[in-house]
């Protein structure tokens, strides 16, 4: 069955103690929710971004910050494992009525390594 990462957004002033309880307690739920589906396989927040770009020279250059300029940042992910594209859209709409925000849906495509001979 495929995998879905579905990204959550959050301005790039975000502060995570400005938060209420509420918010929270939203969040757990829809949680709690995904997992008694028996689709979520994994979530979590996202911290500081370090991006590291490959130089003409060989060398990779590691920065502070999301690589790209933008006004969003990626505050956290969920993974699911559900039959189709629409069923992970209709999670990820909750999820963005939860948050409040920007939600992104992407089909992660999974091509396991093959075996040394």
């Amino acid at each position: 069955m495929p995998h879905y990462l579905i990204s959550g957004y959050l301005p790039q002033d975000f502060d995570p103690s400005t938060m209420d309880e509420a918010a929270v307690d939203r969040i757990h739920a829809l949680n709690r929710e995904m997992i008694a589906a028996g689709i979520r396989r994994f979530a979590g927040g996202l911290g500081a971004a370090h991006s590291l770009r490959v130089q003409s020279d060989g060398s990779v250059l590691v920065t502070d910050g999301p690589y790209l300029e933008s006004k969003e940042l990626i505050g956290g992910i969920t993974i699911v494992e559900v039959a189709t594209t629409d069923e992970a859209l209709k999670w990820a709409r909750r999820g963005a009525e939860v948050m409040g925000g920007s939600v992104e849906v992407r089909e992660i495509f999974f091509n396991p390594a093959p075996e040394q001979s």
